[in-house]
């Protein structure tokens, strides 16, 4: 009998890949600050899940999802995304509340709902925020994109993607207009990661380094 992934398994699955995607290894710390939990759930959470075989951990340096993991987490990823398109496109749902709300959602839809919901949806290839919806089987399709930080001065961009989901700083790029497929051109980058002042239509924006650093961009010329 095939034992049923928890919603609290999912949960860990998840934000350990998006780590790993970022990082390359997920260290326990940034599992704490990613899912707001206390560092001995952490720690007893990582022991089970390898004990299962979702993870492999080595001490002082992190986790790491193994293939049984990595098709959890992407089967969550897939159904948090389609969620969040089901939120804008068809409840109109700001972009800004619909990756919470999606995290609610991604647990309780099941694999017929999901593949129904992607037909409706007219197949979308990516989330509201520009992150790629993984295929049924999993796969990654996305377009070569890097952060915004790594633009020099004078170089242009068109936003592909928001790689960190959290509702205020959504709310904030989008007063601003920076969405995925606006084009930004680099005007100014302060040093010492300083504010990178950015060229959106006519309008000047100054953004700060951490706020550019989630942004990933299509370079042009």
């Amino acid at each position: 009998m095939i034992k049923e992934v928890t919603a609290a398994t999912e949960e860990y699955l998840e934000a350990i890949y998006k780590l790993q995607e970022k990082s390359g290894v997920a260290r326990t710390s940034d599992i704490v600050e990613s899912l707001k939990v206390v560092p001995g759930t952490v720690t007893n959470t990582v022991e089970r899940l390898e004990k299962e075989g979702y993870i492999t951990h080595e001490p002082y340096k992190g986790v790491k999802l193994t293939e049984k993991g990595q098709k959890v987490a992407l089967q969550v990823i897939r159904r948090h995304r389609l969620s969040e398109r089901l939120l804008t496109d068809i409840l109109h749902v700001d972009w800004d509340k619909a990756h919470d709300a999606a995290c609610r959602l991604e647990h309780s839809i099941s694999g017929d709902i999901i593949k129904n919901l992607e037909k409706a949806l007219g197949h979308p290839k990516t989330c509201p925020h520009g992150n790629p919806i993984p295929t049924k089987c999993g796969g990654i399709i996305e377009e070569k994109s890097l952060p915004l930080t790594k633009l020099d001065e004078k170089e242009r961009g068109i936003i592909v993607k928001i790689t960190e989901e959290k509702s205020e700083w959504l709310r904030y790029l989008d007063t601003l207009g920076l969405v995925p497929g606006t084009e930004i051109e680099i005007l100014e980058k302060a040093p010492f990661n300083g504010p990178i002042t950015l060229r959106i239509d006519a309008t000047n924006r100054a953004l700060s380094h951490k706020l550019a650093s989630i942004i990933q961009v299509k370079q042009t010329k």
